[in-house]
């Protein structure tokens, strides 16, 4: 079990590099917990530095998960139960880093990272795309990322189950969904209270981090 523990604490810490802190230092010398939501994740590093900025921040993260995944399947030639609770790990690391007192970001960067290699290496790239597809339809429709990210991960347990048929897939799905719930839960009803209409919540114009959600 020495290499099944390895590769989840690895997951763990790699999913706890604080990138958009890291970022928001460097180019502004302040501290992103303290700007607009306080989400130590890509998308407050766009509404509070700016675009260019958030790209360091979206390769970093998208490479933490990937980069647990990887290590897990290829360094450590792990079952798939652990390579899928390595690519968990870096999602719950990026929510809750161990480096900023356990705050953080909201996870779907690790989550897109570790699905785009699990996928692929379990036969079914196709599972990544769908999961994609959806994210990018939804945002497109409505402006508004957390619907985007609450329906990719609600519908990624039915895409798991019906392309790979896979038990344990279909449970890292699920468990995906709760983490990040966890994180988006608080957000979305602060931002269902301030809504004036429903109308108002759902086609989000990215107004929210302006009143400092």
């Amino acid at each position: 079990m020495v290499n099944e523990i390895i590769a989840v604490v690895v997951g763990y810490l790699l999913g706890s590099i604080p990138t958009a802190y890291l970022v928001t230092r460097l180019a502004r010398g302040k501290d992103i917990r303290q700007l607009g939501g306080g989400n130590v994740g890509g998308l407050n590093t766009f509404r509070e530095v700016g675009f260019w900025a958030v790209a360091p921040v979206a390769i970093v993260d998208l490479g933490k998960g990937a980069a647990a995944v990887a290590i897990a399947y290829w360094a450590l030639d792990l079952s798939p139960t652990f390579v899928l609770l390595a690519g968990l790990a870096s999602v719950v690391g990026h929510n809750w880093m161990v480096w900023l007192k356990f705050s953080g970001g909201k996870g779907m960067g690790a989550t897109f990272g570790a699905l785009a290699v699990v996928m692929p290496l379990y036969g079914y790239w196709q599972g990544i795309v769908i999961f994609t597809g959806i994210f990018i339809l939804i945002v497109i429709i409505t402006r508004n990322v957390a619907l985007g990210s609450a329906t990719a991960l609600v519908a990624l347990p039915f895409v798991t189950w019906l392309g790979m048929d896979s038990g344990i897939g279909t449970i890292f799905a699920v468990a995906l969904f709760v983490v990040i719930a966890i994180k988006f839960t608080p957000t979305a009803l602060k931002a269902l209270a301030k809504s004036k209409t429903t109308k108002d919540f759902i086609f989000d114009r990215w107004q929210r981090g302006k009143r400092g959600e």
